[in-house]
């Protein structure tokens, strides 16, 4: 577990409802009792293990594979029992080992056609294995509805069978009295019931002394009297008998059954821990789904660098209520490890101070994050909050108090691996002291070379943030114009508390406004004027270079489109000219032809024709030499060509360099590097950021 992470962090950060909301999402007890209880881990090579399971089941649910559904139900109540000697499980406790053992099995069957493409959760089964050792015995005494079979022993089938004779007759006997007593009119509208699982006959009360058999009861009226025929009390106590015997026979059957299930108990708890293990896994892909959560890259740096970021609380309730979030992207490192927000009141400050802590909570439990896959973490031993209205009536604390508790803590514990959240910061106190203290604690905080995202209204802390080396402003943008915030952060400035446009937004009279600011000190109403208006310049060159962008994009785009469309232009022209010159030299051969046809005398020994013929052979032979001489010339053209401009050949892989710790990268597969970490014949183990693969080496190229 984290370093310093306590119960402030959770509610702080609404861990908690993530927690919930994985819960809901597990199958079994143990699942959520294991996502009730999730804390993050400290241990990378732990955080990294799990994300990756993840992530492959994530990849398992969205690429096409056809894996099986992870119904199942928990089998802890039959292990127990199957570790006490001479005891019987229940026929429901065989059902679901019997389920769980074909799910197990099925899951095998998938992965060990898988099983490079899905190495983490593949390592799940170390303690499992195929077998049929549980399946069959179980499936020769139960049907497929889960009932005992008749033929689960000769002796059950004997009782059985001599059930359905004694039932055939109870029903023949039963017939029969019901109606002679039809005829004779003694029987109410209903005729018969059951009572006791026995078949009676339902008599008005009137004739009830009338019919010979053994009562066995009436209607809430009275008027109708259950009788059983007395030709059927026998066979009933004998129907009672056989299935007495029945259950003992089941009874037995089922205690030789435990029996040899017994000796596969280590088999069955391995499918415990299995099926939920794979229930958390399974929990946590279907909570990324939700939140179109991915992986990001994890650095061993000390950098947090958000590409697309966002709240994941937030993010799910606005898309229930149709409204659009904003992500968030911003880069933090070891010359950038303090960032201080400022802006107003209601734009987004707090969320985005959240949303960071959140994340990084999330994933170092080994959750998958809404964020670009391109973004880049590290992993904290802490996390410290302070943040929101922590007033403690039990404790006699005030905010201010509270948070001079936790400010003291956190001077204690924090150090270069802690992450530091504080929201408001200095605020509780008189706005002059609290600023002095909270810029002294901030200096403090920052020579621990602590990570930390502040927000804050204060000057103070606003200029520090500037004069420190390692330190940064930011500000949530604020539209001046239309006087709302537009919950985007931006990295490199301070940025205007907004105070007197926010009053106004919430009808505030201009006057008292106007009469507010006469109370200020000048220089302080013109620095944040001046703040304000740098903010919202900044605003508007953004948008400027935003639709320049955007401009140039099309412009581009349709450069493009018509370079495409004077190529084909060019192309099919080029096309229609070979046509049109095979054609005319066509046509030149038709005419000469024609020719030699009309000059051709049809009369048999006619004078001229052998003349007429020579000429037509050495016109062929002519125009033969014509096409052989040009396809010479067009391969020597060809030639001349390839020899002017040979063909580039494919760089060379490399291969024979690879080796253990050498960087290598996919031929096919992008620019992304990896590092080889084991070398298994014509196969690499390599190490490309949290997932590690075998790759053929024929499918590397080695890069250094």
């Amino acid at each position: 577990m984290m370093f310093h992470f306590d119960e402030h962090v959770i509610k702080d950060l609404e861990f908690d409802l993530i927690r919930l909301m994985l819960h809901d999402l597990c199958i079994g007890e143990t699942a959520r009792l294991r996502a009730a209880e999730l804390t993050p881990h400290r241990e990378p090579k732990l955080i990294e293990k799990e994300l990756q399971e993840t992530k492959e089941f994530h990849r398992i649910r969205t690429e096409g594979y056809s894996f099986p559904a992870l119904d199942y139900q928990e089998l802890e109540i039959d292990i127990q029992r199957l570790s006490i000697v001479d005891s019987t499980l229940a026929e429901e406790s065989f059902m679901r080992i019997l389920s769980a053992s074909h799910l197990v099995n099925t899951m095998i069957y998938f992965f060990n056609k898988q099983e490079e493409d899905f190495p983490r959760l593949w390592s799940l089964f170390e303690n499992v294995y195929h077998t049929q050792d549980i399946i069959a015995p179980i499936e020769q005494v139960f049907d497929n509805k889960g009932i005992v079979r008749n033929d689960a022993s000769p002796e059950l089938a004997r009782i059985r069978q001599e059930q359905q004779s004694v039932r055939r007759k109870i029903n023949r006997n039963f017939i029969k009295v019901m109606k002679t007593l039809v005829d004779k009119g003694y029987l109410a509208d209903t005729k018969e019931g059951f009572v006791n699982d026995r078949r009676v006959l339902a008599l008005n009360s009137t004739h009830k002394r009338k019919v010979p058999g053994i009562a066995m009861g009436s209607s809430k009226t009275g008027s109708v009297t259950y009788i059983e025929p007395q030709s059927n009390v026998p066979l009933n106590y004998e129907f009672e008998m056989l299935r007495d015997d029945e259950r003992r026979e089941i009874h037995r059957i089922l205690m030789a059954l435990s029996k040899e299930i017994r000796g596969h108990v280590h088999l069955i708890s391995g499918y415990q821990g299995l099926l939920t293990q794979l229930d958390f896994i399974s929990a946590k892909t279907r909570l990324a789904l939700e939140m179109q959560a991915d992986l990001p890259g994890v650095s061993k740096e000390m950098e947090i660098d958000l590409v697309n970021a966002y709240h994941p609380i937030l993010m799910l309730s606005n898309k229930k209520a149709g409204i659009k979030t904003h992500p968030h992207s911003l880069r933090m490192d070891k010359f950038s490890r303090m960032l201080v927000i400022s802006g107003p009141n209601a734009g987004g400050k707090s969320i985005s101070l959240k949303m960071i802590g959140l994340l990084q909570v999330m994933l170092q439990s080994g959750l998958l994050i809404p964020v670009d896959s391109n973004s880049k973490f590290t992993f904290f031993q802490s996390v410290l909050t302070d943040i929101g209205d922590n007033q403690s009536i039990e404790n006699q604390l005030s905010t201010y108090s509270y948070r001079l508790k936790r400010m003291r803590h956190f001077l204690e514990v924090a150090n270069r691996k802690s992450l530091l959240l504080l929201d408001e910061f200095g605020t509780g106190s008189d706005p002059e002291l609290g600023g002095a203290l909270a810029e002294v604690f901030f200096e403090q905080l920052y020579n621990r070379k602590s990570f930390g995202v502040i927000t804050t209204h204060y000057a103070n802390i606003k200029l520090k943030a500037a004069e420190l080396h390692n330190a940064i402003n930011g500000s949530m943008l604020f539209d001046k114009v239309s006087l709302e915030p537009l919950y985007k952060l931006d990295i490199g400035q301070p940025g205007s508390s907004f105070t007197f446009e926010v009053a106004e937004i919430n009808g505030i009279p201009k006057e008292l406004i106007e009469e507010a600011k006469q109370r200020l000190d000048e220089n302080k109403v013109k620095m944040d004027g001046l703040i304000a208006s740098l903010q919202t310049e900044k605003t508007e060159l953004s948008k400027l270079r935003l639709r320049t962008t955007e401009t140039e994009k099309k412009a581009l785009d349709a450069m493009a489109k018509a370079d495409r469309q004077k190529k084909k232009f060019e192309a099919r022209q080029a096309t229609q000219d070979e046509i049109i010159a095979k054609n005319n030299h066509l046509l030149v051969w038709g005419k000469k032809v024609a020719a030699f046809i009309d000059r051709y005398n049809t009369r048999s020994k006619a004078k001229g024709n052998k003349e007429l013929l020579e000429e037509v052979r050495q016109y062929l032979a002519i125009e033969k030499t014509k096409i052989e001489e040009g396809k010479k010339a067009e391969t020597l053209k060809r030639k001349a060509a390839e020899a002017k401009n040979p063909k580039k050949k494919r760089p060379k892989a490399n291969q024979d360099k690879i080796r253990v710790g050498s960087t290598v990268r996919l031929i096919a597969g992008g620019k992304q590097r990896g590092t080889v970490m084991e070398l298994d014949g014509e196969k690499a183990t390599v190490n490309f950021g949290v997932f590690r693969t075998k790759v053929e080496l024929g499918k590397l190229a080695y890069v250094h």
